[in-house]
């Protein structure tokens, strides 16, 4: 938050300052001021600040002359400052010239003010020497040597083209602009040649004048003594004015500091003329002695500037790369494209900066000379992959993105290609999206193959940038169509890999839509592409987010994967790792398919309703199970089916008729049959049979019957209850086994046939039932079921089935009448339906 406040308040202050000096000014129309970079001039008098044009947003800067500064100054010194700055901004924009500062804009002046635009500036050389200048804005030894010799072809160019004397070289009139040029600037008062009569030229001098203010005159530190002694004024008066600037550049200050005394000044011409120079340790040894040469008191013995530019000092390799280019456009393409061939191997000898601001705005220049992009391309992505990514998206990006769309010359892709690691690095991610995802496009619809597989290989690198939808309906159909329509093995299998490294990014149902169908459209049998097509089947297959599902795996991939492992040329590892992957899918196959129908059997056994064999069957394990529990015959009380128990009618029930002779089980089984008390039943109460006791509450019994076997069978006692636990028997119709004697105990049955053998009883009617010893043999009536069906069932058909005549059963030697048993018909609730136990056993056979 502070530092936000910081930025608000400085950004108020510069409206605020800048709202004060410049309205009413011509130049705040077209360009818009924004913060001050640095001061120039005279006295540092002009503030720079960076701005742009409103209309084309073209990057400038606006010098600005506040006149409030010269408020303390008289009226005649105020008058003829002013005077000098307007003549030395309008010399200015009539000299054109590429190191000499570049007026945009014409100088408008206001009541309050002086502004005009110029080329974006960086600083003047005033603010960046010295001992209390920034570390990031301090020069390099190859920024001053390369620097120094822009000054020198910019003087020439006044002295020899021009034909004007400067008169004021000096730190602060020396301009760095953007690029890091040095710039001559401050032509306040510059003197044009005037010709004599006999045609030599002529360049009047003014004297220096003690009336006048110190800044209304050329600075007295860096004037040729022979303005002062001679009263002369040359070109090589500039010459010792450039060796006072060198001094100061690697001392931090001039060789003596004289302010307005003239006299003193005067003094120290004449000491110079004696040769005495102040301490030059500071300046380099390669250097000193040209130095000691400009600082001559003579003119003419002053070296020339072609002269100079021959020295040692000067024959850096560096330098010499930005001189060249300084004079670049010079050459034609042939002499470029050599150059450009070997400043890779000079950039990273130089610092960052002059990479960053000296060398690449030049190779920016040739971009827009299409057949040199390929040469350019690879100095400016070096210089890329040394700066920071705030640098990349200030400097470079913004001039990458109309190369990004460029196809011709093809080595352009190639190139971005095999960089594009460092792009996805360096560009944000939705500049990739927006540049560089179409440059991989192109590149995959290329004829180049190592373009291709270039591209190809970078691909899975970013695929997280790239969204559902361009994956879907961009990225993946334009590798399939690759991937068939190539002829080049190479690229099929890198189209392959790069599938199988995109897998991971992709859904489940877009990999088997899309993926799996495509590659059994592959034609090519070649074991490299057969072995990328396994290992996208084991990706896909183990990936825990895709899973190709049993069904798929069945009816597709195996079928497919088969005759793969049979393929010619195939090693003994290939052949294996097929095998183990058919294999696999073979298991997992197995497996689920296992426990689909283990799931299934299991729901339809618990789903489907049980007949009536199971039903009798089970109750009847039950009952055996529950019978040899103990006499009391309790079993745990989560058995929902609780057996048949024996249970004792109330002394006012009617007896339940017999009309069935017992007849011998088939099985070897003995069912014992618990004989329970009434209180037990009551402790143990059976949950089915309580939920049927509504529909047997409305059954009356067969009142004829019942006395008819009463009479015939006086000595038998009121037959007990015979109760179910299943809710589809109705249980007062289940008669229990009756006893010989009143005395005889139920305990214990042995071969009891609950249902009797009829055919065994008719073949031998007069068969005398087994009871030498006086056991417990009876015969028992074959129970008449009232069978529960669904509502619906044809009642009528089945109650005539089921009458029959009931078999006798003989008690000692007197034969009993049979009585005939009807199903009794009842109509509850649920509309029920009787049936009787033999119309059971014939649906059960």
């Amino acid at each position: 938050m502070d530092v936000i406040n910081k930025f608000y308040s400085s950004a108020v202050q510069t409206v605020s300052q800048l709202s004060g000096v410049l309205p009413g000014n011509n130049v705040t129309r077209e360009y818009e001021v924004l913060e001050q970079v640095c001061t120039a001039g005279v006295g540092l008098m002009w503030k720079v600040y960076n701005g742009h044009k409103k209309s084309t947003k073209q990057e400038v800067s606006v010098f600005v002359f506040e006149k409030k500064v010269l408020e303390r100054w008289s009226k005649d010194d105020r008058e003829t400052m002013l005077e000098t700055l307007r003549r030395g901004v309008q010399q200015l924009t009539k000299i054109r010239h590429p190191h000499v500062l570049t007026v945009q804009h014409p100088l408008e002046e206001s009541r309050d003010s002086l502004a005009f635009a110029t080329e974006p500036v960086f600083a003047s050389l005033a603010n960046v020497v010295g001992d209390a200048v920034r570390s990031d804005k301090k020069l390099y030894d190859v920024e001053i040597r390369h620097g120094l010799l822009q000054l020198f072809d910019g003087l020439q160019f006044l002295h020899n083209d021009a034909k004007i004397v400067h008169r004021n070289i000096s730190a602060e009139t020396i301009v760095i602009n953007k690029n890091r040029s040095w710039k001559l600037f401050g032509f306040d008062f510059c003197i044009a040649n005037q010709p004599s009569t006999n045609g030599t030229p002529h360049w009047p001098c003014r004297e220096h004048s003690t009336s006048l203010h110190v800044l209304a005159q050329p600075s007295l530190e860096y004037t040729a003594p022979e303005l002062a002694l001679n009263s002369v004024n040359t070109p090589d008066s500039d010459l010792f004015s450039l060796g006072v600037l060198i001094f100061t550049i690697y001392s931090g200050k001039p060789l003596k500091m004289f302010g307005s005394d003239y006299s003193g000044f005067r003094r120290y011409a004449n000491e110079l003329n004696q040769r005495k120079y102040p301490p030059m340790n500071t300046i380099p040894s390669e250097l000193t002695e040209s130095l000691k040469a400009l600082l001559h008191p003579s003119a003419s013995l002053r070296p020339k500037l072609h002269e100079l530019k021959q020295i040692a000092y000067f024959q850096d390799v560096g330098v010499k790369t930005l001189s060249y280019l300084d004079s670049l456009y010079q050459w034609d393409n042939l002499q470029k494209s050599k150059f450009y061939k070997g400043l890779p191997q000079i950039i990273p000898t130089l610092p960052h900066r002059v990479n960053l601001h000296s060398i690449l705005p030049y190779l920016i220049k040739e971009f827009v000379n299409s057949p040199m992009i390929p040469f350019v391309l690879p100095n400016v992505l070096l210089i890329a992959e040394m700066s920071s990514q705030r640098e990349y998206c200030d400097h470079i990006l913004p001039h990458l993105k109309p190369i990004f769309k460029l196809t011709d010359p093809i080595q352009i892709l190639l190139i971005f290609m095999q960089k594009m690691d460092l792009l996805l690095k360096l560009t944000p991610a939705e500049e990739v999206k927006q540049s560089v995802l179409p440059l991989l496009y192109r590149s995959l619809e290329c004829d180049m193959p190592q373009i291709q597989e270039l591209c190809l290989g970078v691909l899975p690198t970013f695929s997280t940038l790239i969204d559902y939808n361009a994956m879907k309906n961009a990225v993946i159909p334009r590798i399939k169509k690759l991937c068939l329509n190539s002829n080049n093995v190479s690229v099929k299998v890198n189209c392959l890999i790069s599938i199988g490294k995109l897998l991971e990014n992709l859904d489940k149902w877009l990999v088997l839509d899309e993926i799996l169908p495509f590659l059994q459209h592959i034609q090519s049998r070649e074991p490299a592409i057969v072995m990328a097509i396994i290992g996208i089947y084991k990706i896909a297959m183990t990936n825990t987010k895709l899973g190709i599902t049993k069904d798929v795996m069945a009816h597709k991939c195996i079928p497919f994967l088969v005759p793969l492992s049979v393929e010619n040329g195939l090693t003994i590892a290939q052949f294996n790792t097929i095998i183990a992957l058919i294999k696999e899918m073979l298991g997992r196959v197995e497996q689920e398919q296992r426990e689909k129908l283990q799931q299934l059997s299991t729901i339809q056994r618990d789903n489907k309703p049980k007949d009536a064999s199971e039903i009798l069957a089970n109750e009847l394990e039950n009952n055996a199970s529950y019978g040899g529990g103990g006499s009391n015959g309790n079993k745990s009380d989560d058995d929902m089916f609780s057996g048949f128990s024996v249970g004792q009618p109330s002394p006012t029930a009617a007896p339940k008729p017999i009309a069935t002779t017992l007849a011998p089980v088939k099985t070897k089984e003995q069912l014992k049959i618990s004989h329970n008390a009434a209180n037990d039943m009551a402790s143990k109460p059976d949950m089915f049979s309580s939920l049927m006791q509504s529909n047997l509450s409305g059954l009356s019994i067969n009142q004829g019957t019942t006395a008819a076997a009463a009479s015939a069978v006086p000595a038998i006692a009121a037959p007990p209850h015979w109760h179910s636990a299943n809710p589809l028997v109705m249980n007062h119709q289940l008669a229990s086994p009756q006893a010989a004697s009143s005395n005889n105990n139920f305990s214990s049955l042995d071969d009891l046939d609950p249902f009797g053998s009829a055919a065994s009883n008719a073949a031998n009617p007069a068969a005398k039932p087994n009871n030498a010893n006086g056991a417990n043999m009876y015969t028992l009536q074959q129970p008449t079921v009232n069978y529960i069906y669904p509502t619906g069932y044809n009642a009528v058909n089945n109650s005539m089935n089921s009458m029959q005549q009931s078999r006798p059963m003989n008690l000692g030697a007197t034969p009993t009448p049979t009585a005939t048993l009807m199903p009794q018909t009842t109509t509850d609730s649920k509309n029920l339906n009787t049936l009787s136990q033999q119309d059971i056993l014939n649906f059960l056979n």
